[in-house]
C-alpha cells in the first residue's frame, strides 16, 4: 500500500490519552491517513455506530475510563466488522490473546514504534482490500467455501463471519488445503510478518477459526495442527468416509 492508496483511509484512534492521541495523528496524517480521535471505549462504540463507514480501520487502547478496549471491542463485535488494531501493555500476552479472541486483527505492544504502528495498519488493510471480480474467485475444500470478491466464507452452506485476518488465513489455507503449511509462511502470508519468538498471535487466530468452523462430520477439527511444522486445513467431505 503506497501513500497515495493510504488517503483513501481513515483511521478512528482510541486511547485516554490526548497526547498521545495527537502524537499518532501528527504521524499518521503525515504519512497520508487521516484521523479521528476519542478518548474512551463507550465514545468509540458511539462513534462507529454513528459514523462507521467513514473509517477503514480502528486503533484501541485497552486501559481506559467507563468501558475498557476489551468490552468496547465486543460491542463493536455484535454489529461491526471495521477492523481493529489493540494496543496492550508490553510483555502482557493474556490482554493480547484475549483481544484476539474477541476479534481483533492484530495488536501492538506499548511503547512503540509508530513506524511499526504504520506497518501494521498497512497489513491489515491489504487484508481487507476489495477484490475485483474474475474467474476462479471461489475457494472450495472440505465443506468450506471462500468468495474472494465478496469476502465471505460459508461452511456446509451456512455463512460464518470472519475477521480480516481470519479471512486472509482461511484463503491461504484453502490455497493449499489438504496440506501442510508451515506456521512462518502462514504468517508471512496472512499477518504480513514473520512469526516473531513466542509470538502466538497466529494460534490464536487458528483457535478462533477452528470454533467458528466447527468439526467434520466425524467429530475432527477441519484445522489440525501438524507439531513442529503448521496447519493443514481438512480436504474431507462432509459425510464422507474417513
Amino acid at each position: 500500500m503506497t501513500q497515495e492508496d493510504a488517503l483513501r483511509h481513515c483511521v478512528l484512534l482510541v486511547d485516554d490519552d490526548p497526547e498521545l492521541c495527537a502524537m499518532l495523528a501528527e504521524y499518521l496524517e503525515s504519512d497520508g491517513f487521516e484521523t479521528f480521535a476519542v478518548h474512551d471505549g463507550a465514545a468509540a462504540v458511539t462513534e462507529v455506530a454513528a459514523h462507521g463507514s467513514r473509517y477503514s480501520i480502528v486503533v484501541m487502547d485497552i486501559s481506559m475510563p467507563r468501558m475498557d478496549g476489551f468490552e468496547a471491542l465486543r460491542e463493536l463485535r455484535r454489529s461491526s466488522s471495521l477492523p481493529v488494531v489493540m494496543l496492550t501493555a508490553r510483555g502482557d500476552d493474556t490482554d493480547r490473546i484475549v483481544g484476539l479472541e474477541l476479534g481483533a486483527d492484530d495488536y501492538l505492544p506499548k511503547p512503540f514504534n509508530p513506524r511499526e504502528l504504520v506497518a501494521r495498519l498497512r497489513a491489515v488493510l491489504r487484508r481487507t482490500e476489495p477484490r475485483q471480480p474474475g474467474a476462479g474467485e471461489r475457494l472450495q475444500a472440505g465443506g468450506i467455501s471462500l468468495d474472494l470478491a465478496a469476502r465471505s466464507l460459508e461452511v456446509d452452506s451456512q455463512p460464518v463471519e470472519l475477521t480480516s485476518t481470519e479471512f486472509a488465513i482461511m484463503e491461504t489455507l484453502l490455497r493449499q488445503a489438504g496440506e501442510v503449511v508451515d506456521k512462518d509462511q502462514l504468517s508471512r502470508l496472512a499477518l504480513g510478518r514473520r512469526l516473531a519468538p513466542f509470538d502466538r498471535s497466529l494460534d490464536t487466530h487458528v483457535s478462533n477459526l477452528r470454533r467458528k468452523l466447527g468439526t467434520t462430520a466425524d467429530g475432527s477439527p477441519r484445522i489440525r495442527t501438524v507439531r513442529s511444522r503448521g496447519y493443514v486445513l481438512t480436504t474431507r467431505e462432509p459425510g464422507a468416509a474417513p
